[in-house]
C-alpha cells in the first residue's frame, strides 16, 4: 500500500523550499499521525520532499507511527514515478509531498481523478484507490473533533 500525504498548511513567502508550517499546519500534521496510528496503519518507510513544509509534516506524522523518514528530491516538485519509489523503498510506503504532483500520481496509479487537500491522505493498493481522507475526517478519526 502506498500512502500519499500532502503537506499541511504552510506560511506564505519565499523562497518556496523554505516555507515553514503554520501553527495550524503543525496541528494538522499531528492529527494525521494520530488518525493513521488509530487506524493501525503500518509503513516500512516514509519518503518526503526535502522542502521544509513537507519534511516537517513527515516528521510530525511519522512520530506517531514510529517510522523513520528519508528525503528524496524526486518529491520536491513535478511529476514522479511512484513505481520507482516502491521498487527502491518497498511496497508499504508513505510519501509526503505536494500537489498537483500527488493528485497526478494517484491518477497515473489508479485512473482516479482526485484533488488532495493540504494535510489530506490517499492510499493506493495495486492500482486501486483504497482510502481518501480529508482533514475533517482525519480530525474525527484522531478524536480531535
Amino acid at each position: 500500500m502506498i500512502w500519499l500525504v500532502r503537506h499541511a498548511e504552510a506560511e506564505d513567502g519565499s523562497p518556496d523550499a523554505e516555507r515553514r508550517l503554520t501553527t495550524k499546519g503543525e496541528e494538522q500534521s499531528r492529527t494525521v499521525g494520530a488518525a493513521l496510528a488509530r487506524l493501525g496503519v503500518k509503513v516500512q518507510c516514509c519518503v518526503t520532499s526535502p522542502k521544509v513544509r513537507a519534511r516537517d509534516t513527515a516528521r510530525l506524522v511519522c512520530k506517531a507511527l514510529k517510522v523513520e523518514i528519508t528525503e528524496d528530491e524526486r518529491l520536491a516538485g513535478g511529476p514522479f514515478d511512484a513505481h520507482d519509489l516502491v521498487a527502491e523503498f518497498g511496497e508499504d510506503l508513505m510519501l509526503v509531498g505536494h500537489d498537483p504532483d500527488f493528485s497526478l500520481a494517484v491518477h497515473r496509479l489508479t485512473g482516479a481523478q482526485v484533488r488532495i487537500p493540504k494535510s489530506g491522505v490517499v492510499a493506493v493498493d495495486h492500482g486501486e484507490l483504497k482510502v481518501a481522507l480529508r482533514p475533517a475526517e482525519l480530525r474525527v478519526l484522531a478524536g480531535r473533533d
